[in-house]
């Protein structure tokens, strides 16, 4: 996974600059998650897989299948990766994009995992507490897993916040252990 994100990472700085001077980060988001997706099909991988298939092939028909969604200077980046044998990394280029452009508007996507269904006003109330700590708009999900106990994990990037009940009893047993 590593070597990926290192081949990738040259492509999705690329995209993410002409994305900005063009001030078109969304459209160029949205462009890269539906070549994600396109490219992470059974049959266009095989397509993409296939040493029979020119890269001029290959690169015209992801951009066919992608028809008007596909704006020129990214239908460009199709073009470059084919030439250079790299359409397989289109995943790892969106995800490189995504965090470049998150770091970009300072935002952060947080997920929450808790033992109960959060109503919206601790929704808010823990967006605004990440937000005051992280220093970051703060984009948030939620998830229900019972097996929680009580309590909740809080996701955001490498930080992880583990305030639950399970939590609480593994600590406590390690500590007895010692």
């Amino acid at each position: 996974m590593s070597q990926l994100t290192t081949l990738a990472r040259p492509f999705a700085k690329a995209a993410f600059k002409v994305a900005q001077e063009g001030n078109s980060l969304q459209q160029w988001s949205g462009s890269l998650n539906l070549l994600s997706v396109l490219v992470s099909n059974a049959k266009v991988a095989a397509l993409l897989g296939n040493p029979a298939v020119t890269g001029e092939k290959k690169a015209a028909a992801l951009i066919s299948l992608c028809g008007d969604e596909l704006p020129g200077p990214v239908a460009n980046l199709v073009n470059l990766l084919a030439e250079n044998k790299r359409l397989g990394l289109v995943p790892e280029i969106a995800v490189l994009f995504e965090q470049l452009k998150a770091e970009h508007e300072r935002s952060v996507e947080v997920e929450v995992i808790s033992a109960y269904a959060l109503d919206s006003a601790a929704e808010e109330q823990l967006a605004a507490a990440l937000k005051g700590r992280l220093d970051r708009d703060v984009r948030l999900s939620s998830r229900v897993d019972e097996s929680l106990i009580g309590g909740l994990i809080v996701r955001a990037g490498d930080l992880v916040i583990d305030n639950t009940v399970r939590g609480a009893l593994k600590k406590l047993t390690e500590t007895m252990k010692a």
